[in-house]
């Protein structure tokens, strides 16, 4: 446990990650603009530094949990940014859902001092944050995901390694692809189920042992019932992920048709306010169009 970490991000998902590794017995560094959040931490047992470069000086490996690439982008290759306090043993594991061309770009700059980089995006939203179970896939060289493996199972149920450095965030578009197709695919049954006078919450116990059952059903009915769009996961970031999916896919030829369809949901949403709240909204597209309110 003589590892020493950086962890730069401490937002709805960083924070309790990097409790988590604290909870593990993990040294911990840490940094982020929200100084209530680091505060936070530092009663928790954690060290603070001002600067990315003073949290690379410090550890072996440095944590990022950003919202974009632009923001990764500066944190790690900006002023007093990652690469400034980085050596050639220090270890980058960017565990923000970026663009894949992103990763590799920022990957082949810190490679250039030496310095060694995992692209590795969450799944999971808040809940699984807090509960230390995320599923976390992985890119880059298999000998670096190998080091890191015990550190990022202290936050995580599951942590695969998918190939090459840009593989994990394409990982995370395919996964981000699935899980906006079956919250939409929700919403539009159970607008269905109330428009038609059935009980929502009766054809959610009917049909989730069945194939339609998923663990986006079990996480998000209950939350489109309940009126709950508090967000564990914002449809602001969910259209992110859906833009560099779809950028990824002109990119390399692929067609992504019904992502295309969500994505104008989740843009109608939020330019009528609800960006900020939790993507189980997608269902209030469906209301709209029906003239329904899904509840229990």
């Amino acid at each position: 446990m003589s590892l020493k970490i950086g962890f730069i991000g401490l937002g709805i998902m960083g924070k309790p990650m990097s409790k988590n590794l604290l909870k593990a017995g993990y040294s911990l560094v840490v940094s982020d603009l929200n100084q209530a959040a680091v505060g936070e931490l530092i009663e928790a047992g954690a060290k603070a530094a001002k600067t990315p470069k003073e949290v690379a000086e410090q550890v072996d490996i440095v944590i990022t949990m950003l919202p974009n690439s632009p923001h990764v982008k500066t944190v790690v290759l900006g002023q007093n940014g990652v690469i400034e306090g980085a050596n050639k043993n220090t270890i980058i594991v960017d565990m923000s859902s970026i663009a894949p061309l992103a990763s590799r770009e920022i990957a082949a700059e810190v490679a250039k001092k030496g310095v060694a980089m995992l692209d590795a995006p969450v799944s999971g939203g808040e809940p699984k944050a807090i509960d230390g179970t995320l599923s976390v896939m992985v890119g880059g060289d298999k000998a670096v995901f190998d080091k890191c493996y015990d550190v990022l199972k202290a936050m995580a149920g599951s942590v695969v390694h998918t190939g090459d450095i840009g593989a994990g965030n394409v990982t995370k578009l395919a996964n981000q692809v699935v899980v906006a197709l079956n919250i939409a695919a929700l919403s539009e049954a159970m607008s269905l189920a109330t428009k038609a006078g059935v009980s929502p919450e009766l054809v959610f116990l009917a049909i989730r042992g069945g194939l339609a059952g998923s663990t986006v059903m079990e996480a998000k009915a209950p939350m489109i019932m309940d009126r709950n769009f508090k967000p564990g996961f914002r449809i602001d970031l969910h259209i992110k992920d859906l833009a560099n999916a779809l950028d990824t896919s002109h990119g390399v030829g692929a067609s992504l048709p019904l992502t295309a369809a969500v994505m104008e949901m989740m843009q109608a949403l939020k330019t009528d306010g609800m960006g900020e709240c939790d993507h189980s909204a997608l269902a209030r597209y469906y209301e709209k169009l029906a003239k329904v309110e899904i509840s229990r």
